[in-house]
């Protein structure tokens, strides 16, 4: 048993009335539930595949052992898909101060994922790190985002100027398609070491393929464990159709009503877990990306999708619940709770002459922690708005794998409720195309005059301080 909760009691019409879901509404959706269960089941989607993949799991590790052996820092050269996933891992399964720890405590090198092009950050990380005693991990299924390609080729003239051409090959791992794609021929004519992204997963479900695998193996992480976790959520998807029984359909259910039927476009993931922090980034590209579309699969117009925001417990009771609790009725927070956290602080007694203080004493921040989470959830409910809970027992492997596999499958469950390709991102290429005609690809001239050719901006609508 994984002993995790996804907890709907907030979101029905009982607790927060004519903006929560009534149970004529849910069963009036059952029909088309079902039918996209078994549209899931039957599409024998690739990211599913990668739980029971042992033997990739196997390689990654044993290459992740040999890293661990002979550097100090580990980089991440990758973006959104190639990216989030190996922070959310790594925030969620170290040390929160990770890369602060020497050794043996740190259980691997530092690690560093930049997941941005900014000079001044690239710049930053070159002037912090040996290269002698680095290993970059680049990371694009296509070969040629950009964005990491950019890097890499910074990355890699680096190494050569400070190690020599020969040497710099074993500072350098490449994970990209099997065999397609320029970046693929390039690791094979340099003989790097290089590892398979499957042709059938998108970059934003491939957190449980090397693209996640090797970061969080190279830093200590039992892997075999993680993707045991995915396993179970998934056998437990894959057993029902039904309400209830299966949680990521439940989920989707429930937030397709929340959009479509009481007008609820914004959906907040909000962790009362340090751990789980970059898990609410990683969902943001996983929930936007997927559903955001124009058009059905019959091409009509329907500008679909939920806009994913991310909050912090407790920190953001203190910027932006003033607006969840009082605002507008266009949102539902999904919290993310842990049950029981890997360190105890008591809270020391003192000042007994001071109300305001003293009542504090004798707790423990945990119990702090998990009050101000119960507090915030009955505040929402009682102005009517609308929540819900995932509930882990504890922040580990199987759990945080249970739970990444969760999103992943309650994401692929809302695209067949919303009708759409859930696994396209039509609206990003067009950006990517015009980024690739302004750096002066070859084959996007037309895309470079597009832009050029483009509306300037008329002076009297820009203000100059």
């Amino acid at each position: 048993m994984l002993n995790l909760r996804y907890d709907f009691n907030n979101l029905m019409a009982e607790r927060v009335g004519e903006h929560g879901i009534a149970d004529a509404e849910l069963k009036a959706l059952g029909p088309k539930l079902f039918a996209a269960g078994e549209a899931v089941e039957k599409a024998a989607l690739g990211f599913r595949k990668l739980p029971g993949d042992t033997k990739l799991a196997d390689e990654v590790a044993e290459l992740a052992a040999t890293i661990r052996d002979c550097c100090d820092n580990f980089v991440v050269v990758g973006i959104g898909g190639s990216a989030l996933g190996n922070l959310a891992l790594h925030s969620a399964l170290n040390h929160p101060e990770y890369n602060l720890l020497n050794r043996p405590a740190r259980r691997g090198p530092r690690l560093f994922v930049p997941d941005n092009v900014d000079p001044d950050r690239i710049a930053a990380l070159l002037d912090a790190i040996d290269l002698d005693k680095t290993i970059f991990n680049v990371i694009t299924k296509s070969g040629s985002t950009a964005e990491t390609m950019s890097e890499f080729l910074v990355f890699r003239d680096a190494l050569i100027r400070k190690l020599g051409a020969e040497r710099h090959a074993d500072h350098l791992v490449i994970t990209t398609d099997p065999q397609k794609g320029e970046l693929r021929q390039i690791a094979d004519h340099f003989g790097y070491a290089s590892l398979p992204i499957p042709p059938d997963v998108g970059g934003r479900f491939s957190v449980l393929s090397a693209v996640g695998l090797l970061s969080t193996a190279v830093t200590g992480i039992d892997i075999h464990k993680l993707l045991g976790g995915a396993a179970k959520m998934d056998a437990l998807c894959q057993k029902s159709r039904k309400l209830w029984e299966n949680p990521a359909l439940t989920g989707a259910a429930m937030h397709y009503l929340m959009d479509k039927a009481k007008g609820k476009n914004i959906e907040v993931m909000m962790p009362y877990s340090h751990a789980l922090r970059d898990v609410a980034d990683w969902f943001r590209q996983l929930w936007a990306e997927s559903l955001g579309k124009q058009a059905d699969r019959a091409g009509r117009r329907a500008h679909t999708g939920q806009t994913p925001e991310k909050a912090l417990g407790v920190t953001d009771q203190h910027s932006v619940m003033q607006l969840y609790i009082e605002g507008p009725f266009d949102k539902v927070v999904t919290f993310l709770t842990v049950d029981e956290f890997r360190a105890t602080v008591p809270i020391p007694p003192a000042f007994p002459d001071f109300d305001a203080v003293k009542y504090l004493g004798g707790h423990t921040l945990n119990e702090l922690m998990n009050a101000e989470q119960r507090a915030t959830e009955l505040a929402l409910t009682q102005n009517r708005k609308p929540n819900c809970a995932i509930r882990l027992p504890r922040v580990d492997e199987e759990t945080v794998g249970a739970l990444l596999h969760l999103l992943e499958m309650q994401t692929a469950y809302a695209g067949e409720l919303y009708n759409i390709n859930a696994f396209d991102q039509p609206g990003v290429e067009l950006g990517k195309n015009y980024t690739y005609g302004l750096m002066g690809r070859k084959g996007f001239e037309s895309k470079r005059r597009e832009v050029e050719q483009a509306n300037k901006p008329d002076a009297k609508w820009v203000v100059t301080a």
